[in-house]
């Protein structure tokens, strides 16, 4: 498996098997190509969480890492501060590459989405997702569980391709519009919203961060 995989569209019906069986033959080369790529979204997920736990001691901030994959996002919060960490990915040989690198405590095989997670109600200060959301991965209808799982008054980050939101058309005129009906029934309120360059060379990212209610 080359880097095409991050350049190529994949298709837009792909199944959730579809999606495994794909980061399942990518894992041992996925660090590596995306190091050679310059993908800073990582460090941006990363550093939302820092700006936001400025207290003294991150190490008490739980963090569940949503679609982690290698554990990119996880390196990065680490050499934030952050050691409280738990990992959930559809792909197992994603998580036993990001095993070997001793980040996470619970590490998660499972999809993402409206069914119910192995994880109790409010155990999360809160959540990176950095780059969950793309073709055939996670859809609006994960938002209830990601907030389900985090605290009151906990973060929920997630940094995606800009470009998804307008051509994929899982979310083309659906994902924010959800986000803000989840906003109008109380359930969570938007802290920011912003476009940055460069999410990898040449590709705009998005960074939404949320506070639970």
């Amino acid at each position: 498996m080359s880097n095409e995989m991050v350049f190529v569209p994949w298709n837009q019906n792909i199944s959730l098997e579809g999606v495994r069986k794909n980061y399942d033959g990518w894992a041992t080369s996925y660090d590596r190509e995306y190091a050679e790529l310059g993908y800073i979204a990582p460090r941006c997920c990363a550093e939302t969480l820092a700006e936001t736990f400025t207290g003294p001691d991150r190490r008490q901030i739980r963090i569940l890492d949503v679609a982690a994959g290698t554990g990119l996002a996880g390196e990065e919060l680490q050499k934030m501060g952050f050691t409280d960490m738990d990992a959930v990915d559809c792909s197992q040989k994603m998580l036993d590459e990001a095993k070997v690198k001793n980040i996470y405590g619970r590490l998660i095989c499972d999809f993402v989405g409206p069914e119910q997670l192995d994880i109790e109600n409010d155990t999360y200060d809160a959540i990176a997702c950095c780059g969950g959301f793309a073709t055939g991965h996670l859809k609006d209808d994960c938002f209830p569980e990601l907030i389900r799982v985090v605290k009151p008054g906990g973060i929920i980050c997630i940094i995606m391709r800009e470009e998804f939101l307008h051509t994929l058309e899982a979310y083309k005129d659906k994902l924010e519009p959800a986000m803000a009906r989840l906003e109008q029934e109380g359930l969570w309120e938007r802290v920011s919203r912003d476009v940055f360059p460069d999410f990898y060379p040449n590709k705009t990212g998005v960074r939404f961060v949320f506070r639970v209610l």
